[in-house]
């Protein structure tokens, strides 16, 4: 594909490092210094406003097949958005970091549906990403990554190994997980695999299970919630944008949260707007603080605030004060396993959100990705089996690499297979594997064998 990027920002550098060796990729942006960070990736530059329709035909926009407006600025993202539905067909993904420009886009698109050269067709706001994703995993006890498929009639939960766990040093093929649940690949010294039955679990592994959310439930139940664990009451560490947006979902729910901002002014605008929400002035960093008000008592503490060294302090200090559970945001992507080295319970990344919708959208769409796994490594495909495929029993297929068919829709049914359960042509398959190994089976199955 041909991808123009505006914008020489951190989480284009992200995409662009991620895309040039399979797409040819342009990247658009005024400062010429700031081009030269992608001096080491095989792409085209342009110093220039993606807003000049001089510079947009300079880089070819009319054969362009994805837009990406990633700068800094809102409305020049907008703006170059416009430009690019005016001059090509190309689809158009917005970054924006304010509210305000995502609701005003949001009307644009409900009120002008047949102005084709104003509606953008994806706009992604990284912050709610990140909250979104926060949220997901508090509502799941324990989990540390949570997926929805075929409108939440499948699941993926991804859990730690801990010390007290019951499947601390056993075999896959000596557990007897319900018939609902399938263990499809576990993440360890930040490598992935798909397990064997003669594969032993063991502690700080990160193990990814698909299923129905039923049968996924009873897992969790038996394996990985604590007993009598229930999250009654969080602190959230950091009041920007994260902070706010996550304290605002949590007051729909029955959890008591505590809002630690440093700023005073932030904190009167946080009082105004949050009604169940206490909001402490305060230094999250303050081991003083955070003993007084007992925020390490709290069932899960998660940090927010803008800076990765911050959050990283108040995490591993209330883990020191008692923290049961620790959610941390990380920046920058490198990082990310680091934080969970030392004993973060879950770190997660609002560039990695981003860059994973960007996938999903735009990229993985077209090749029926539903969803990546542990930082692009495991990846979730639905594949259509061929119409001419002959029936066949999944113990007898012979697949060309290692895979686990997590999930068959047949029809309106949710099939979680067994050795003897039959492929047949038309079943839609949800598949994981190794993200090398993704169009080799996609191959597979949409050829009649």
């Amino acid at each position: 594909m041909k991808i123009v990027i505006y914008g020489a920002t951190d989480i284009a550098s992200i995409i662009a490092a991620e895309f040039f060796e399979d797409n040819d990729i342009i990247v658009i942006d005024p400062d010429p210094e700031k081009l030269c960070q992608f001096s080491h990736l095989d792409l085209s530059v342009i110093s220039g406003d993606a807003g000049n329709i001089n510079i947009l035909k300079q880089a070819d926009i009319k054969n362009a097949d994805v837009f990406i407006a990633a700068s800094d600025l809102d409305e020049a993202n907008i703006v170059g958005c416009i430009m690019t539905r005016y001059l090509s067909c190309a689809v158009t993904l917005c970054f924006v970091t304010k509210k305000e420009c995502q609701n005003s886009l949001k009307i644009i698109s409900e009120n002008y549906r047949n102005t084709e050269e104003i509606n953008i067709n994806f706009v992604i706001w990284p912050q709610e990403l990140l909250t979104r994703e926060i949220f997901s995993i508090l509502t799941v006890p324990d989990a540390v990554d949570v997926e929805d498929f075929h409108q939440g009639k499948a699941k993926l939960l991804e859990y730690r190994i801990k010390e007290n766990s019951p499947l601390l040093n056993k075999k896959l093929k000596d557990t007897d997980f319900n018939n609902e649940t399938l263990v499809v690949g576990i993440a360890r010294n930040d490598a992935l695999f798909i397990p064997y039955g003669e594969d032993e679990f063991k502690i700080n592994d990160k193990c990814i299970f698909m299923g129905t959310p039923e049968g996924l439930d009873l897992t969790a139940a038996r394996f990985f919630t604590e007993e009598k664990f229930q999250i009654k009451n969080v602190a959230v560490i950091g009041g920007g944008t994260v902070g706010f947006e996550l304290a605002k979902l949590l007051e729909k729910t029955k959890i008591k949260v505590k809002l630690v901002e440093k700023d005073y002014k932030r904190c009167e605008f946080l009082s105004e707007e949050l009604n169940k929400t206490l909001i402490l002035n305060a230094d999250g960093t303050n081991s003083e603080f955070l003993n007084a008000e007992g925020i390490g008592q709290n069932d899960v503490v998660i940090a927010v605030t803008d800076s990765d060294e911050k959050n990283l302090l108040c995490s591993l200090l209330t883990k020191q004060l008692g923290a049961k559970r620790v959610i941390t945001r990380v920046d920058r992507l490198s990082t990310v396993s680091l934080f969970e080295n030392v004993g973060i319970d879950v770190a997660v990344s609002p560039k990695q959100a981003a860059l994973n919708e960007v996938k999903n959208r735009i990229i993985d769409s077209k090749m029926g990705i539903l969803a990546t796994v542990e930082r692009g490594m495991g990846k979730i495909q639905e594949i259509k089996v061929h119409p001419s495929f002959k029936d066949c029993a999944l113990m007898n297929l012979k697949l060309p690499v290692r895979a686990v068919i997590a999930i068959i829709q047949r029809g309106t049914r949710i099939i979680i297979p067994k050795g003897q359960t039959l492929i047949r042509a038309n079943d839609s398959l949800l598949v994981f594997t190794m993200a090398d190994d993704a169009p080799k089976i996609r191959e597979f199955f949409e050829h009649a064998l």
